[in-house]
Parts: structure tokens; sequence; C-alpha cells
């Protein structure tokens, strides 16, 4: 577009330039020329004898007849008598060459010429077949014997010079037309071959993102593109050698992970079971000896966990985890999980905010998966709650059912959001940990609602808290598009449903007031039957 742009800008240039060349070299010539026969015409005035009208006649008739053919091609002259002269203008039989033409003698170039010197103007000559051709009138003083004073005027035809730039143009025109299909055609083969090797490096690029690791770029001649093809293809082997080793890699520590898990069941199993024994016997130690007991006991209580966690992320990565669905009320599940982190809560001085809906929220879910979720989520919220309230919200729609769990902690950037559910992450690894995690949980999680065709997402800000949503199809196989509750929290309480606040036994006055449409509890039998 720009190469078309300048070549007309160009093309344009050069056409006026054509023009004028040719107007002012025809216009030096008929200047040449018409002062060359004035002069020849002053000299036939100045050296006549004529002193009758009849001989002044005659005289002036020869003049302008001789001075039409004078000139290097046919012109027309025009013989009249100067402005301001006595009887006024007057023209003389065979004075004028064509009398039709007379009317391009302009009144401003008679008074232009009165003045004295050559002076000319651009016309217009009228043509046969209604047309126009340029011209061009000069025109000049002579001095008529007897008569006075004369101007003549000498017409010239530039129609010659008009078709020569015609031509001209129309052959430069046909040139353009050429070079722009030359550039055109040029243009298109460059660009196949150009293009060409770069599409075929965006396909195999395409393909060894999809996983075709064996895709490469045909290696044509020594030229760039070439040059292209053979670093692309290198650059390709690396990235396959190295995502084998990765994946070798991978693939044996996930074995190992899997053996050892299973190797340490049987000498776990029985240092429990002494474990256990002299936990039992610890009343009969010395101080030191029964904390030791005790210690032995929980630590033994976190290795267990851990082995746990690992023969579970080994069956994930394994592909050997099954999905036991079954109709289920995700609140029911919820207030299991809820009851399951109630000690936990009451330690850390936090509260267990529960807001479930009057309707019933059934889904095809593996309860046992859902409830670590809910388990792991909610340990995770009382850890980073610092003794404030812990939300636990439930909400479905015709496809969905979704928890959201949601503190108001330390929070966390949207970074460590993204992060969150790495195997072994942790925002800050210098904090301690007080619930004895195995920093295997929320990976678990994720894998649980995958497992389910379901989503498990965070969101975090510094100061603010956090909150965790879980959502999970109702029925197998529907395919997720929105979740009925929303990821970032909303203030605004929710209406319309039953909210149950688990607090800390032996602190009922620190319960915040939430008004008489709720039910202050910690989860008794009965109060969980009535969320039923």
């Amino acid at each position: 577009m720009i190469g078309l742009v300048a070549l007309t800008v160009i093309g344009a240039y050069v056409s006026g330039r054509m023009a004028d060349g040719l107007f002012e070299a025809r216009l030096k010539q008929v200047l040449q020329e018409s002062a060359r026969s004035t002069q020849q015409a002053q000299t036939t005035f100045d050296s006549s004898t004529a002193t009758t009208g009849p001989d002044v006649q005659r005289l002036r008739e020869d003049v302008a007849s001789a001075q039409r053919t004078g000139g290097s091609d046919r012109r027309e002259v025009f013989l009249l008598r100067a402005p301001g002269q006595q009887g006024g203008d007057m023209f003389i039989p065979g004075a004028a060459s064509d009398q039709a033409l007379v009317p391009l003698v302009s009144r401003e170039l008679r008074l232009a010429t009165a003045e004295g010197g050559q002076h000319w103007q651009s016309v217009a000559i009228p043509r046969d077949n209604g047309g126009v051709s340029p011209g061009v009138m000069v025109g000049q003083d002579v001095t008529v014997p007897v008569d006075g004073t004369y101007q003549l005027f000498f017409l010239y035809s530039f129609q010659s010079e008009q078709n020569q730039l015609d031509f001209l143009q129309r052959t430069l025109g046909l040139a353009a037309v050429a070079l722009v299909v030359l550039l055109g055609s040029m243009t298109w083969l460059v660009t196949r071959q150009t293009v060409r090797p770069v599409r075929r490096a965006a396909e195999v690029a395409e393909r060894l993102a999809d996983g075709h690791l064996s895709e490469r770029m045909p290696e044509k001649g020594e030229d760039e593109m070439a040059t292209l093809a053979r670093s692309f293809n290198e650059m390709a082997d690396s990235l396959q050698d190295q995502i084998h080793r990765m994946e070798e890699l991978s693939t044996l520590q996930r074995r190992f992970v899997s053996d050892v898990s299973h190797e340490l069941r049987t000498p776990l199993t029985t240092i429990r079971m002494a474990g256990e024994v002299i936990h039992a016997s610890r009343a009969d130690f010395d101080p030191a000896a029964k904390r030791s007991a005790e210690l032995l006991q929980t630590q033994l209580d976190r290795f267990e966990d851990l082995l746990a966690d690992l023969l579970e992320i080994s069956r994930f990565d394994a592909g050997a985890a099954v999905l036991d669905a079954e109709g289920r009320d995700v609140r029911d599940v919820v207030i299991q999980a809820v009851d399951h982190a109630s000690p936990l809560a009451e330690r850390r001085h936090a509260w267990l905010h529960v807001d479930v809906p009057e309707e019933r929220c059934v889904a095809d879910i593996d309860p046992r998966r859902v409830e670590r979720i809910l388990r792991n989520l909610l340990v995770n919220a009382v850890e980073h709650a610092e003794g404030s309230t812990v939300e636990v919200t439930v909400g479905a729609d015709a496809h969905a059912v979704a928890v959201t769990v949601r503190d108001r902690g330390v929070g966390m950037t949207p970074d460590e959001a993204a992060h969150v559910f790495d195997r072994f992450w942790r925002a800050d690894p210098a904090r301690a940990r007080t619930t004895g995690g195995t920093g295997l949980g929320l990976a678990i999680s994720l894998e649980d609602a995958h497992l389910h065709g379901g989503w498990l997402e965070a969101w975090g800000r510094p100061g603010r808290g956090a909150s965790f949503r879980l959502t999970l199809p109702r029925r197998a196989g529907i395919r997720l598009s929105t979740s009925p509750l929303p990821l970032q929290p909303v203030e605004s309480p929710i209406t319309g449903s039953l909210r149950i606040v688990a607090r800390p036994h032996n602190d009922p006055a620190a319960l915040p007031d939430i008004g008489s449409d709720h039910l202050d509890t910690t989860l008794s039998d009965d109060e969980r039957q009535e969320v039923r």
C-alpha cells in the first residue's frame, strides 16, 4: 500500500514536470518567433511608401498574410488597431486570419500590450468537434504608416505538445501499472518463500506444544530460512531431551514416594503399637519420661498423617484414584467437617460461622473426599484466622453446589494464591506449623476436586484474609461454567438461610451479636439434625 502511494506521488510529480517542460520549451519558441515576426512586420511597414488609404490597406493585408505562415508551423494572425486611436478599432479585411477567433484576444491582453513590450496569455482554442485545444496568444505593438499604432497578435496552438504529453502520460501510466504488477508478483513470491517456512515453524511449534515432541521443520538449502529450521530443530531436540529426562525423573520420584510410603507402613505399624503401649503406661513414668511418651505419640500421629498423604498423592500420580460417588446433601458433609474442626477452633480461639441454605443441596459426590477437602480448608483457615471468624457458606443452583471458606487473618497476595495448591508450598517457610500439617493437604484437595469434575480456587489479599471456593457439579459429567458463590468475599450477609456459629465452650460471652434469627451452638447432634 505504501509503495503504491509512493508510486502514484512520483508519477504525478514526473507527469507535472513533463507538462511544465513541454509548455516552457514551446512558449520560449513561440515568443522568439513572434518577436522576429513582429520585427519583420515593422520593418515592412517602415520601408513601405504607401501613402493612400488603398495602398495602406493592401500593405496591411500583405503583412498579415505573410506572417500567418512565417513561423515554424501554421498560426493565426490578428492586426488590430490599438486602443485609444481615433476612429476606434478598425478591422481591415485580411488583417484577421480568422474572424471567429478574434474574441480570443482579451481586453486584458490588449491593455497590457498597449503599455509596450511583448505580452502573452494562455487561451482555449475552440475545435470543430466541440472540444478545445490549448494555445497561447502573443501580442506586440507595430506602427502602420499614415494609420497610426496597431497591435499585432499571433495565436499558437499547443495541441501538438498536448498530444505528446498525453502520449507520455499514457506510457507512464502503463509503465506504472506494469511496475505495480511486477512488484506485486515479486512481493507475493518473496512473501510466499519467506512466510511458508515461518508458517511451517508455527505449525510445528503448535504440534510441539500439543505434546508431539517428534515434530521437526524440513531443512533445505543454506539460506537464512534453512539456518532458522536447523536452529529450531536443535531447540526442539533439546526440549525433547529435557522433557524426557524430566518425565523419567518424575516417574522415578513418584515410584520412590510410592515405594517408600508402602515400605514405611510395616515399621510404622510396629512403632505405633510400641508407642501406644508406652503411652498407655505413661502414668507410671517420671515427668520427663511421661512428656517424652506424649511427644512420641503426637509425632507418630503426624508421621502417620504424612504417610497417608504420600500414599494418596501416589494414587493420584498413578491414576489409581477412584471416585466412589453417591447422592448426598452437601450440607451434611459441611456440618461434619465443621464438627471435626471445632476443637481446633476452640484451641485457637476462632469462630466457625456456617451459612447454609434451607433447601437441600444434593449432588453426586464422594463424601469421604469432599469432607477431606473441607477439613483441609477449615484447618488451614483456622490456623491463619488469628482468632477471628471463619465463615463457611454453602450455595447451590440448578447445575452446581459450592462451598466457600473465608478467614479474616493475615491474607495472601495474588501470587501466593496462585501457588497455594502446590505440593509442600508454604507462603512463609519460617512460620511454624501449629497443627502438624504435611504441606500436601491443599494439593490433595485440588486433586479430589478435579476427580469430581469440579473446581477448587483461592483468593486472598494481605490484611483482608483469604477465601477458598469449592464448586462441584450436581450430576457426574456436567461441565461447569459458573459457580453459585463468588470467589471474592461479599461482605453483605446472605438472607433466607440458617446460620450456625460454633464457639468455644468456655467463652459464651465472647460470641458476637449476630441477631435473633441465628442459632448459636457448638454443633450438637440435635442442631445438626435441625440443619438437615
